[in-house]
């Protein structure tokens, strides 16, 4: 898979620079890096009773619960959220919350009766089924949310750092819907952030900076451990000035055009000495100043950071692609052209609908 380093490899092809064990060393590997929760940040609450959800005269038991990230691991100490919902929806279609809490164990009082329990752990979350006798006590619960921390970084070509505010990546499912579309998971992901998730494949789109230098792969999440996987741009970073003579001063009020060796345009700025971050390949900058267009034509190579000067001098045959001066000689000075098909007009729509021009179109 192009874009990936290759330190070590697994069947997904992505560059594994750590693995932290399951239990209490993963959980504490998480809280090394800044952390996205999906969760709205609320006051801790501590099994939270939502008034008017408990039977009046109803004896309440007590519920405890826990929850791990795999079943042989420790319990989860912090960062969960608890929901306790009735299994009978309410007037408006939706389940009524009957209990929350925030941080980690939770011990509920409830009715007798069924509920459904939510236990979410940043993107990682599990749903059950709980059952609260009338009588009896009820043994602790024990949640397994099978879930991991993924954190990511990039480079650009073999070990350019590339700085965090020009990076941004989004989560999506590996899985791709009837529309050909994958699901987003979480969208705009600072670099050296953990992001928990449940374990499985995922679909991550690195993008550095606001260009077209944008790289995708499948990621593995595993249940109790920290991924970290640093993907590889083949780009970089291009600044452009305008000058009289090379080396010379970024002329102002220049307004810039880069291409694609197709002639797509990609990027376009106005500055005096405009910064970009391109993709590898061929391109052209087209800078425009005082009714005047100059082009040149670069090449990026992955990793390394250059600017690339635009002369404002014409350019003799014999002078390569330094600069260029593109001017439109008036009608009187232009050379005489071929006029094998000149005076012929093209057909028109409805001509070529009806097949009335056939006579007058080439058929190759």
């Amino acid at each position: 898979m192009l874009g990936i380093l290759p330190y070590a490899r697994w069947s997904v092809a992505v560059a594994l620079l750590a693995l932290i064990p399951a239990g209490a060393g993963a959980q504490d590997a998480f809280k090394e890096f800044k952390q996205l929760d999906t969760t709205t940040k609320m006051p801790k609450l501590n099994a939270f009773i939502a008034p008017g959800t408990t039977p009046q005269g109803a004896k309440l038991h007590s519920v405890a619960l826990e929850a791990k990230l795999t079943a042989s691991g420790d319990a989860v100490k912090d960062g969960l959220s608890w929901y306790v919902f009735s299994p009978v929806a309410g007037s408006d279609g939706k389940l009524p919350l009957i209990a929350s809490s925030q941080g980690g164990s939770a011990d509920f009082q409830l009715a007798p009766g069924d509920y459904f329990v939510n236990v979410s752990f940043g993107r990682a979350g599990v749903t059950r089924k709980l059952s609260v006798p009338e009588d009896g006590a009820l043994e602790k619960q024990t949640m397994v949310l099978e879930a991991g921390g993924l954190l990511l970084n990039a480079v650009s070509g073999s070990d350019v750092k590339i700085r965090p505010d020009q990076l941004s990546f989004s989560i999506y499912s590996a899985d791709v819907r009837d529309d050909g579309e994958r699901g987003l998971v979480m969208a705009d992901v600072p670099p050296n952030t953990v992001v928990r998730l449940n374990a499985g494949t995922y679909h991550v789109v690195s993008d550095y900076g606001e260009t077209n230098a944008s790289v995708r792969a499948d990621i593995q999440v595993e249940a109790g451990k920290l991924t970290e996987a640093t993907i590889q741009h083949k780009a970089a970073q291009i600044t452009f000035k305008l000058v009289s003579d090379k080396g010379g001063e970024a002329i102002a009020d220049t307004a810039w055009s880069i291409l694609t060796a197709a002639g797509d345009s990609v990027g376009e700025s106005v500055s005096a000495f405009p910064t970009m971050v391109l993709a590898e390949g061929e391109y052209s900058a087209v800078a425009r100043n005082k009714d005047k267009i100059y082009q040149r034509e670069f090449k990026v190579e992955a990793g390394k950071n250059t600017d690339v000067e635009v002369l404002m001098k014409d350019v003799q045959p014999d002078q390569g692609p330094a600069a260029t001066t593109l001017q439109q000689l008036p009608p009187e000075q232009q050379p005489p052209t071929e006029q094998s098909h000149a005076a012929q007009p093209l057909p028109s729509f409805e001509q070529l609908q009806s097949g009335a021009a056939a006579g007058g179109v080439d058929s190759d």
